[in-house]
């Protein structure tokens, strides 16, 4: 019984460590291309779609960064700034 507790216990220390292991690289990609992406929403939204296309295309960590910046360089969308409306003519004179 003591046997089985220890291996148990150590499966699960194992497991563990591997399971955070996984989490804290998956957090690392996700800094990296958000502070590619900088402050704009829907460059960082973008970004994180490039980011889900190279796991998808299995691209290696060593490469990530260099693919992710070479994304951002060749297809970042465009910043889209609302426009303010202009004023009528009437409301410019206070008329």
């Amino acid at each position: 019984m003591d046997y089985f507790i220890i291996v148990v216990t150590t499966l699960a220390g194992i497991l563990f460590h591997a399971w955070l292991f996984v989490l804290f690289r998956r957090w690392v990609d996700r800094d990296l291309a958000l502070s590619i992406a900088g402050e704009d929403p829907a460059r960082r939204e973008w970004m994180l779609e490039r980011l889900a296309q190279s796991r998808q295309l299995k691209i290696r960590r060593r490469d990530l960064e260099a693919w992710l910046r070479s994304q951002a360089a060749a297809g970042a969308p465009a910043v889209k700034v609302p426009a303010a409306p202009l004023p009528s003519v009437g409301q410019a004179d206070g008329n």
